[in-house]
């Protein structure tokens, strides 16, 4: 039987707004907030118990109780760490060899990513990032910064005002209050979820921002007040893998240099221009030094002596 997460993600494209306030309440306590009253979900989301139970007919269930029931049946992982997930698959068994089994086991999250990334919200995510922003900062959690900062590099060399935030509730901070109505937060935060991912996500919205939140599929309490949702499957041995997650944020990119085109193209010909890289190969010679250096090597070198 398909679980329930399962099928609201593939009818998120469906769902109404407020429909799709119930489902990422549900989704961000998963599956805890189901189990709850109906009128208790509804509050939680911040719609009324009819909308609670549309959606629930929307996604084929009869019934609330009969909701309720499914959700019993299904276990859930969410608080699991990555310790206890690894020491229960720690084994050498299984088909192939374990290089091939680890490959077949990351292609499937990237498959997934069909399935849980709504293409609506894919692409209202590739909008707030390619239209002219007057910031877009990025920050992420205990692992997921890195990737963050992947993203912001590479979309550097596309837009104007992206910066990572390192340290987005201290040193970083006025980043976030600097940030106004045409300004982008893109808030990472995988499981276990990060404390202040909601707090970076309510403020930027208080600053009049537009948040984006790439967060798995049980997703970040920062995705309650979120204008975008982007969840990826995370399940690795012996850690969460990133493997959809990066081909998510390649795919971002790529689609806002569709987006912004020869703009785009003018940025990184400035980039190539301007930046300073010690590379291993150069396409050309290598330039020859000054006379003015040479002279002031010499005079280095009498000095040494």
């Amino acid at each position: 039987m398909t679980p329930i997460r399962d099928e609201v993600f593939a009818r998120m494209d469906e769902l109404t707004p407020a429909e799709k306030k119930v489902a990422r309440s549900l989704l961000a306590n998963y599956p805890s907030a189901g189990l709850a009253s109906a009128a208790t979900l509804a509050r939680t989301a911040g719609t009324s118990t009819p909308t609670v139970l549309r959606l629930v007919a929307r996604i084929g269930i009869g019934s609330y109780p009969e909701f309720q029931e499914r959700l019993r049946e299904e276990v859930t992982q969410r608080l699991n760490s990555p310790l206890s997930r690894a020491s229960g698959r720690l084994t050498g068994e299984g088909d192939g060899t374990l290089f091939q089994r680890s490959i077949t086991q990351r292609l499937g999250l990237v498959e997934r990513l069909a399935a849980t990334v709504p293409p609506s919200e894919f692409d209202a995510a590739v909008t707030l990032l390619a239209t002219p922003a007057r910031s877009i900062v990025v920050s992420g959690g205990y692992f997921s910064r890195f990737v963050g900062q992947v993203l912001a590099l590479q979309l550097d060399q596309l837009v104007p005002g992206v910066e990572f935030a390192g340290e987005p509730l201290g040193r970083d901070i006025g980043r976030y209050l600097s940030m106004g109505r045409d300004s982008v937060a893109v808030v990472f935060d995988l499981r276990r979820h990060e404390l202040p991912a909601k707090r970076l996500a309510a403020l930027a919205k208080q600053q009049g921002a537009s948040v984006i939140v790439i967060t798995d599929e049980e997703l970040s309490p920062a995705a309650d007040t979120a204008d975008v949702v982007l969840p990826i499957a995370v399940d690795g041995v012996p850690f969460d893998s990133f493997a959809g997650l990066v081909v998510l944020v390649e795919a971002l990119v790529e689609g806002v240099f569709q987006r912004v085109g020869a703009t785009g193209l003018d940025r990184m010909r400035q980039w190539e221009e301007s930046v300073v890289i010690h590379r291993a190969f150069r396409a050309g010679p290598e330039p020859e030094p000054d006379e003015d250096d040479e002279s002031v090597d010499d005079d280095e070198e009498d000095r040494d002596e």
